[in-house]
């Protein structure tokens, strides 16, 4: 448990939710790039190109039938959170991208090993994308 009663779990946000999983699915991109030894600027590149809204809503395409009924059901209420979006993207992508960082933080709370378990099924491309 990570200070999160899960009884308390529905009382998160869908944003708090995608808040966190921005953060622990960056970490988990960062960690996968380490080796082999690199440059800080070549690091940067590769997981700036896997955490862009763009790359998380590809992630979040692959893994849809791998989902269950409940996961399904956190992404939809990341989809319906999602507001405010950059200019540059579109809605779609970035209502997919919130739905996946929702998806990654309520399994970091709730079910960690099926999170890494989820993720362990992504492809990620270290050639980074201009």
């Amino acid at each position: 448990m990570l200070g999160i009663p899960p009884d308390r779990v529905p009382q998160l946000s869908p944003a708090a939710l995608a808040y966190l999983g921005d953060a622990v699915y960056e970490l988990f991109v960062r960690t996968k790039f380490l080796l082999p030894p690199k440059r800080s600027h070549v690091y940067h590149q590769q997981v700036v190109a896997q955490v862009r809204a763009e790359a998380q809503s590809s992630h979040l395409q692959f893994l849809w039938s791998h989902l269950t009924a409940a996961e399904l059901d956190t992404i939809r209420r990341g989809r319906n959170a999602a507001s405010g979006r950059p200019r540059r993207l579109d809605p779609e992508v970035y209502q997919q991208a919130t739905s996946f960082e929702t998806l990654i933080g309520y399994l970091y709370i709730t079910n960690p090993p099926r999170l890494w378990e989820l993720l362990a099924l992504l492809h990620l491309d270290p050639t980074p994308t201009p």
